[in-house]
């Protein structure tokens, strides 16, 4: 789970990776055997059993430096990802986060530039709220439906994923998702309920290293075979073979 992708001088919400630093986890992925891959792209592997050396990479919030750094970063490496758009926000500013840098967002251009390139374009709500405890039935409706359609309008495949904002879901969330026709849908960390509409994911900073990165995912699969012990669907962003 990434977000932004530039140099920084103030990062208080840790959202922020430096190029060189992305640079090298890549090549750190590439010295493990592993492939970075969009999401649906490997769960598309899982389903067919081929997910053995792919590792899922994401990108929230749709930041202009993904167009302009991170596609050449991952054409250069032979990676896909999905980035997850905040859609009714398209060529504005992080808002959100009001003590950090502000950082500007993808355009409609842009995101249609970045899906050209191959990239899974997912949805991030149309202005990255909470999905989770008071929101209305239809600010919730609006958040998860409308960002679908306003991105499928851009792209030339379905929007298949969304992205929670914050990772905040509940069952009014998850439900929301599924009726507006999505079929993944990314969390954060470990999901007290994962599955395909709330998928776990690990964090990865600019402070991840090779030892660092290797730990994380060690991490990330003990959790999800624990899960699976427990009898949940395993559908951690690393791929296992046999899916």
């Amino acid at each position: 789970m990434y977000h932004s992708v530039a140099p920084y001088e103030h990062d208080p919400y840790l959202v922020t990776v430096r190029p060189e630093r992305l640079d090298a986890q890549f090549r750190c992925l590439r010295r493990a055997g592993l492939r970075g891959v969009g999401v649906g792209d490997l769960l598309a592997a899982r389903r067919r059993g081929a997910a053995r050396g792919l590792v899922g990479l994401t990108f929230d919030d749709g930041y202009r430096d993904f167009a302009h750094t991170v596609v050449p970063l991952l054409r250069r490496h032979g990676f896909g990802a999905t980035v997850y758009v905040v859609a009714g926000l398209l060529g504005g500013t992080n808002l959100w986060d009001p003590d950090g840098e502000r950082k500007d967002l993808m355009t409609a251009d842009e995101v249609a530039g970045v899906a050209a390139e191959g990239i899974e374009i997912g949805a991030h709500g149309m202005t990255h709220v909470p999905l989770s405890g008071s929101i209305g039935a239809p600010e919730l409706a609006r958040e998860v439906g409308e960002s679908r359609r306003v991105l499928g309008d851009l792209v030339p495949r379905p929007v298949a994923g969304f992205c929670y904002p914050y990772g905040a879901h509940d069952d009014r969330a998850v439900a929301a998702v599924r009726a507006a026709g999505y079929e993944h849908a990314c969390a954060t960390g470990r999901p007290d309920d994962p599955g395909p509409l709330a998928l776990p994911r690990t964090y990865v900073g600019d402070r991840d290293g090779a030892l660092r990165l290797v730990a994380k995912r060690g991490r990330h699969a003990g959790a999800e075979a624990r899960g699976g012990a427990r009898g949940a669907t395993p559908v951690a962003l690393v791929g296992r073979g046999g899916g």
